[in-house]
């Protein structure tokens, strides 16, 4: 029997198996998250987490380390295959046990844009799948609008895009802030029609020295300022802003020409500028990476360190930032990069160091 008949009769036998039946998922009772330090808060990656014992078990480690709140995200095209088709479950399920244990969700709304609202390459296949054109910018605003109307109440906030700034996530063309201020203003709208009560953020500026002109991303202090030029804060509550520390301690003076964890006091300056100085801030990403083969990481034991003591001084100077969200918290599978040294959890639950003393610090407050 040749390659290709075996294989045949293995796919044959494996199709006349009988299917496992997974045994229902138990949720136990409500819980509620014990903290001294609320401000502790993780970005979880259960977009692609399948298994629902995963994504129960992932938000009970959340919970446990003492972290009220999590940035989650959900990306269009997942929950709108079809314009004006809505599937939701996917998402329900993860509010719904987030809610189970106590734990607020931010969501983060975007990102990947249905292949029916992508303009068409020369084969007539879809464009680059974060390239949203204008002309389907009030079909993003449809979507937000939907989102918040299934899941009213029960959001601590929503966040529209993430990183305009950059080449990468605004559809491989130059960053355009008057464009993305027109969509977000659209979104924000409906979002706060749809629930006046709920805090709707921008998306969070990738933090980036590159300057105007630049094809691959322009310096977020000045897309920021462009975007409130624009009429940004006319529809905003607060902004969402990432504050990698990279290799500098989390004390590392802010500067123009600097990207360090204190960059959020810059954006907050801006914010100042146009009459937003009280306006929330949400960190929703920040975190320092103790690869051992990445030139901007630091060792194991320094990045518990800096992260500690990034949550203890943003918690004691910085006002009005409800939450700092460590990025990332477990992925579902590895990522075989550096970016696996950003993770408090290994994809098979094994706790890193670093979860262990982001717990000590903020449940039993134990920390030099």
């Amino acid at each position: 029997m040749n390659v290709l008949a075996r294989v045949a009769v293995l796919a044959t036998a494996m199709l006349a198996m009988p299917r496992a039946v997974l045994p229902p998922l138990e949720v136990g009772p409500q819980q509620v998250v014990e903290t001294q330090h609320p401000i502790t808060c993780t970005h979880t990656r259960l977009t692609d987490e399948v298994e629902p014992w995963k994504i129960l078990r992932t938000l009970e480690l959340v919970r446990e380390m003492g972290a009220p709140t999590v940035v989650e995200y959900f990306p269009w095209a997942y929950y709108e295959p079809e314009a004006g088709i809505y599937d939701f479950a996917a998402a329900e399920l993860r509010i719904d046990l987030a809610a189970n244990q106590g734990v607020g969700v931010v969501a983060r709304l975007g990102g990947i844009v249905p292949s029916w609202a992508r303009p068409q390459n020369a084969d007539g296949t879809p464009g680059p799948d974060t390239f949203l054109p204008e002309e389907h910018f009030p079909d993003f605003a449809d979507f937000v609008a939907a989102f918040v109307e299934r899941f009213d109440g029960r959001l601590a906030a929503i966040i529209l895009w993430n990183e305009p700034n950059i080449a990468l996530e605004w559809g491989f063309r130059r960053p355009d802030p008057e464009a993305y201020t027109r969509l977000i203003r659209l979104a924000a709208d409906r979002a706060h029609a749809a629930d006046p009560d709920l805090i709707v953020l921008a998306g969070a500026l990738a933090p980036t020295l590159e300057p105007e002109g630049s094809d691959l991303a322009l310096n977020d202090l000045v897309f920021l300022e462009r975007m409130y030029a624009a009429g940004a804060a006319d529809v905003l509550d607060g902004l969402a802003v990432h504050a990698y520390g990279l290799s500098f301690p989390p004390d590392d003076p802010p500067a123009p020409d600097a990207l360090n964890f204190r960059r959020v006091e810059l954006v907050r300056e801006v914010m100042a500028r146009y009459g937003e100085g009280e306006a929330p801030i949400y960190v929703t990403e920040m975190g320092w990476n103790d690869s051992p083969r990445w030139t901007r990481a630091v060792r194991p034991g320094v990045r518990i360190d800096y992260t500690i003591a990034a949550l203890a001084y943003a918690e004691a100077n910085w006002a009005n930032v409800p939450a700092v969200c460590i990025w990332a918290f477990r992925y579902p599978a590895p990522q075989r990069s550096y970016g696996d040294y950003f993770t408090l959890v290994t994809p098979e639950f094994v706790r890193k160091p670093i979860y262990d003393a982001v717990r000590d610090w903020a449940v039993e407050d134990l920390w030099p």
